[in-house]
């Protein structure tokens, strides 16, 4: 690796060379840093804008999972088998089904080995649970934090073998060379944010992009506030993306953002909702079941059936949940909370709940469980006491305050495109984990951990064995991206042209997240994406005009353009899905195009569009061509 400076313009920037630039430090980004170097190759550095950052090291759920082969017990699994689980999902390359399958277990021991805590029996075996999409039991857990542990272990490995980290840089641009398949990338632009957003030069002969999924441009959410994702750049630079249709949304909790699912909702809590100013308390479920049994069984499946799916909306299913909770939110304009401190269906008096109205499968649990008594909470403490530690840890006691949630966008099946070795169409550029765009329209429960390994040592390994060719040096560099350069600094100084009063950063930022979570979520109509692309696109020609008053705001500025530019693709991919006939499926149900004013104050006559998936065998590409001004 070298360091250096360039002349350009009278001003000299710094310049970094090197082989290759990982960008990211979650797990995908560690593990591939770690495989390059043990494959031999060692002019590599982890670029991030923050090595605390990030969806691996600040997110989980009730049981955070891993999915790989099933390597316990007497019940059979094959390579084969567990790629045919991955497919079946629909919408996904058989090939990669099977890579993700094939690498499976060797990049799970590999972190067993390394010190993640993944439970084993006296005999040795790893043992392993179904989770939502697996016909065997290959999913097993560290507990709530499994991402974190997975990062932590793989940073020591990193720490351990001096590996170069440039924490605080943010990437702003992909610098390409060449059209068509001939595309390949040669470098990047960063802002050094420890330097006053100091403009940064790195040429290297290969990017491996691990950089995480598009949780800017939502505004509910479930991935931490610290992630953001980039692949606007990535689409800017001519990158396509795949599926972006499919991501997974569920009811998660919104001061401290954590997935409410298991125990969470096995415990029975109540549901409620109060006015914008606290007042009016409603249990308001039941009003749209047909028996306060239906509603309580309901509200146990959602901890097995935490994602949204529109086949468990139907018959008073767990998904009805989820569209209760957006109605109540989003067309009520109510808030809406658990409530562990009463049981559901309780009276002033909180009187214990009939658990007779239980259906047989959420009795016969909390009865093996040794909690069909007490309150919610009570229960919680009786089957997960980490589960009310983790939220009084974050400031929240279930034990004395209401929990508000919403529904949440929490993972994109989607992403970039990548082939059997997670190489985009752009040459030398490897989105790795939830950046690349692996999975279809249903994935199993875990399968993201699984893949963030798996794509980053495919990645690794690939370069280690094929492209170990010098960075471009510091002229043949200039000679290519001095244009670039060039765009990059005159942008810089035009938002920091005081002389203007125009577009504030923030308010585009809030515009952005409160479109795709109307629109864009869980919930779609074809006249109202059209119309936020309408708006989308606006915003874009309109951003000329943002303005910053200070210099130590750039990285804002370029993050919510990258937003910006990620969800006008997003949109587009979504239309072209409903103008190819696409029906409700995944974690999103079609409805009908009033539906954003009118809502549904009865259940049965909520409307959307259901039917044959005639696309669940095709995979949705898109790319963004930009046209010359």
């Amino acid at each position: 690796m070298d360091f250096d400076t360039i002349k350009f313009d009278g001003q000299m920037i710094p310049f970094i060379s090197l082989n290759t630039a990982v960008v990211g430090s979650g797990c995908a980004g560690f593990n591939a840093a770690l495989k390059l170097y043990d494959a031999g190759q060692k002019d590599i550095a982890v670029f991030t804008e923050g090595i605390n950052m990030g969806t691996s090291r600040n997110t989980g759920s009730d049981k955070q999972t891993y999915y790989k082969l099933s390597v316990e017990g007497k019940e059979p699994d094959s390579v084969y088998d567990m790629a045919r689980t991955y497919f079946e999902g629909g919408s996904m390359h058989g090939d990669i089904a099977l890579v993700e399958a094939a690498m499976s277990p060797r990049s799970y021991f590999h972190l067993v080995e390394i010190g993640v805590p993944f439970p084993h029996n006296k005999y040795g075996e790893y043992a392993g649970y179904k989770t939502d999409h697996d016909p065997k039991k290959r999913a097993t857990s560290a507990g709530p934090l499994t991402s974190r542990y997975m990062t932590e272990k793989l940073e020591v490995q990193i720490r351990n073998r001096d590996i170069r980290v440039f924490d605080r840089f943010q990437i702003v641009k992909i610098l390409t060379e060449g059209t068509g398949e001939a595309t390949r990338a040669f470098g990047m632009l960063a802002l050094d944010l420890n330097n006053k957003s100091e403009l940064v030069l790195i040429s290297c002969t290969n990017i491996i992009f691990a950089t995480g999924g598009p949780a800017g441009i939502y505004e509910s959410s479930v991935y931490p506030t610290s992630q953001n994702g980039s692949q606007g750049i990535a689409f800017l630079a001519g990158c396509k993306g795949v599926n972006l249709t499919e991501s997974q949304y569920g009811i998660a909790s919104v001061k401290f953002r954590w997935n409410l699912s298991g125990t969470y909702q096995q415990v029975l809590p109540r549901y409620v909702s109060f006015d914008k100013d606290g007042n009016d308390e409603k249990e308001f479920l039941v009003e749209y079941f047909s028996s306060p049994g239906k509603m309580l069984d309901a509200v146990f499946l959602k901890g097995y059936q935490w994602p949204f799916d529109p086949r468990k909306v139907s018959d008073e299913g767990s998904s009805l949940v989820d569209l209760l909770v957006y109605n109540e939110v989003h067309i009520k304009g109510r808030r809406v909370f658990l409530d562990f401190m009463k049981n559901p269906l309780s009276d002033a008096e909180n009187k214990g709940l009939d658990f007779n109205l239980l259906g047989k499968e959420a009795y016969d649990y909390l009865d093996k469980s040794h909690a069909l008594n007490g309150l919610p909470i009570d229960r919680l403490r009786i089957m997960n006491p980490q589960a009310i530690e983790l939220y009084s840890n974050n400031g929240i006691e279930l034990s004395s305050e209401y929990l508000e949630i919403d529904v949440c966008a929490q993972h994109n099946n989607g992403g970039l495109l990548g082939d059997i070795w997670y190489e985009s169409n752009i040459k030398h550029f490897f989105p790795v984990g939830e950046a690349n765009g692996v999975f279809g329209v249903y994935r199993p429960g875990g399968s993201a951990l699984n893949s963030t390994q798996v794509g980053s040592t495919r990645a690794a390994l690939y370069i280690a064995a094929n492209y170990t060719e010098e960075p471009l040096e510091k002229d043949d560099f200039l000679n290519l991206f001095s244009d670039d350069i060039s765009i990059a600094r005159a942008v810089i100084v035009k938002l920091l042209d005081k002389s203007e009063n125009n577009t504030k950063i923030d308010i585009l930022d809030e515009r952005i997240k409160e479109r795709m979570t109307k629109y864009a979520s869980h919930i779609r109509s074809r006249a109202d994406i059209k119309k936020a692309i309408d708006n989308c696109l606006k915003d874009i020609r309109k951003f000329n005009d943002v303005r910053i008053t200070d210099r130590y705001d750039l990285d804002k500025v370029f993050r919510v353009y990258n937003n910006l530019i990620t969800q006008f693709v997003y949109l587009n991919a979504i239309n072209d899905y409903l103008e190819a006939g696409g029906v409700s499926r995944g974690s999103y149900i079609i409805v009908e195009d009033d539906f954003f004013e009118n809502g549904f104050d009865d259940i049965k006559r909520l409307k959307f569009v259901s039917g044959e998936d005639k696309l669940s065998d095709r995979v949705c590409e898109i790319e963004l061509i930009l046209e010359d001004e």
